[in-house]
């Protein structure tokens, strides 16, 4: 038999073995790189962060070129894209986007507008944590409880007390729109102080957790996760001496890493990675979504007591600096939402695994 790229014997039995002659069968020519296209509508802030020299270097080499998308002009005319990558806001880009994806169904959308939506409302951000109620042997999973408020500001300490809450308490805009402001936090100390709060908001219960948050980076079925310190534990005597309302930016974003700080081993100790990677395969079917993070805490005194308390979805913070690449097998599991059994589509599954691993590798 003849293996390509193998020698081939072909022997006379009734030869002697040094008669035998060794014939060499050549492999086939590589094929063509089929180019793949990504069609990418973000902020230019985003395209600062994500379209790094070196992304596109190493994109170039596996065949893959990014375009931009001009949004002054219909996207129906522009491409053809096999992926559409996208940050954008507002009812319109997310009608344009789905009259773009009705008549272009082979095109792969990361990520689908309605399933984006659900997490620019903290109201339902959470609720598919809630639904979740993830327990096993490593540990539980919740959200701490929270109440919506949506107007009149002198009603929310009634509101608190009828919800049975308890102080302190996380104020956060109930929109996340992209900006700043809407990341903001206040940390409410008496129920006096409630009134303070500017509306429409949510409410959460806040939980000592060591000064120390987890962020775990989703990119389709690969995870990552790093420390960065949080807002520091209250006891109950700061409670009790403290009143009024503290403002605080961003709080991750801002904090540095926490990863090389010399802190106590039970509140640096990572959750555990079985847990995780069943917390993200959930969420991702549940949310409909490939790339986002959750921001998780371990309640402070626990090993196994977890709370999610933001998810946001193609967050800021990719380092853009290295990629190991894969065994070309692994590559071709992937995305819920790539074509199978064609070349494009295993060229779309080794464009999705690519960028997950050059996301994902230095965070």
């Amino acid at each position: 038999m003849r293996l390509n790229g193998e020698i081939s014997y072909l022997r006379n039995e009734e030869e002697n073995e040094n008669d035998s002659v060794a014939l060499i069968s050549l492999p086939p020519p590589p094929p063509t790189l089929q180019k793949l296209v990504v069609g990418y509508a973000l902020t230019s802030k985003k395209v600062k962060s994500f379209l790094q020299p070196k992304l596109e270097g190493l994109a170039k080499n596996k065949g893959i070129v990014f375009v931009a998308i001009d949004q002054s002009q219909p996207l129906v005319d522009q491409g053809p894209f096999d992926i559409v990558l996208h940050k954008l806001t507002g009812k319109e880009w997310q009608q344009i986007l789905q009259d773009y994806w009705e008549k272009h169904p082979e095109v792969t959308v990361l990520d689908p507008p309605a399933a984006i939506q659900h997490l620019y409302n903290r109201q339902s951000m959470l609720q598919d944590v809630a639904n979740l109620n993830l327990s096993d042997c490593y540990g539980k999973v919740g959200t701490p409880r929270q109440l919506v408020i949506t107007k009149d500001p002198s009603s929310i300490p009634d509101a608190v007390s009828k919800a049975g809450l308890t102080l302190p308490l996380v104020a956060k805009p109930l929109v996340v729109d992209g900006s700043a402001k809407s990341h903001e936090l206040s940390l409410a100390y008496d129920e006096f102080s409630l009134s303070k709060l500017d509306p429409p908001l949510v409410l959460q219960e806040f939980v000592n957790h060591g000064g120390v948050l987890f962020k775990v980076y989703i990119v389709g079925e690969a995870i990552k996760v790093v420390r960065r310190f949080s807002l520091p534990d209250v006891s109950k005597r700061e409670l009790l001496n403290n009143t009024g309302v503290f403002r605080f930016p961003r709080v991750s974003c801002a904090a540095a890493s926490a990863d090389d700080a010399d802190l106590d081993p039970s509140i640096a100790e990572l959750p555990p990675r079985p847990l995780l990677e069943k917390l993200a395969r959930e969420l991702r079917l549940r949310l409909g979504l490939r790339l986002f993070n959750i921001d998780i805490i371990r309640e402070h005194g626990t090993r196994d007591r977890f709370y999610v308390i933001d998810i946001n979805y193609f967050p800021g913070k990719w380092s853009l600096l290295f990629i190991q690449y894969s065994h070309p097998f692994k590559l071709m599991k992937c995305s819920l939402y790539l074509l199978s059994h064609s070349l494009l589509s295993i060229m779309c599954q080794v464009c999705f695994i690519f960028l997950s691993r050059f996301f994902l590798s230095n965070l």
